[in-house]
């Protein structure tokens, strides 16, 4: 990611730039604190976070982090796959992305996105990255990253979308298991002319 100019760093919650910190912290002892982070600065909460965990962690999570993720944009690439991998772990029409709506800040952003992907695909190839989410200005900076990467995003809709890109997923795996018979290919959208 260095090689591209993006930044990635481990969220934690002493290292999230708050209200209170900017009223406690004067200038030295700021210094001092973000001289102790790798990267060299307290995170911002403009800033995008992926949530790389198992679909079960996902939600817990972001509940704990709560005022540590307001104003941020949370991606989840979760996939809620049941034990026998042919259906999805929850039965009613929702997403993880749905649930961790639920319980992140109400000025946080939560958008579905990459869980289509399989890790060596995404290390080499240049797939179609699909996103879901209800906040235009988050689909924005995530489509922006998503560019950034060399990647191509497409816009599948609002945030309730995400319960059907978990299905896709789903498939993804379904098909590197029989029709495919390997994990080297990605979902995608080829456009045709009349």
């Amino acid at each position: 990611m260095r090689e591209r100019g993006i930044r990635v760093n481990v969220l934690t919650p002493d290292q999230v730039a708050t209200a209170k910190q900017e009223e406690l912290f004067d200038e030295q002892t700021r210094n001092a604190f973000e001289s102790l982070i790798p990267r060299g600065n307290m995170g911002r909460p403009e800033e995008i976070v992926i949530m790389a965990l198992l679909y079960d962690g996902v939600v817990p999570v972001v509940a704990e982090y709560g005022e540590a993720l307001a104003g941020k944009v949370i991606v989840d690439i979760s996939n809620p796959f049941n034990a026998t991998f042919d259906g999805l772990a929850h039965s009613v029409e929702t997403s993880i992305a749905q649930e961790i709506a639920k319980v992140a800040p109400a000025s946080a952003s939560v958008v579905k996105a990459f869980n289509t992907i399989f890790r060596n695909v995404l290390e080499s190839g240049r797939p179609d990255v699909f996103m879901a989410a209800d906040s235009a200005p988050a689909k924005a900076g995530v489509a922006a990253f998503v560019e950034s990467l060399g990647l191509h995003p497409l816009d599948v809709g609002g945030l309730k979308m995400a319960h059907w890109l978990e299905g896709m997923g789903l498939v993804t795996v379904s098909l590197a298991g029989n029709g495919v018979g390997h994990w080297n290919f990605a979902l995608g959208v080829h456009e045709f002319t009349h």
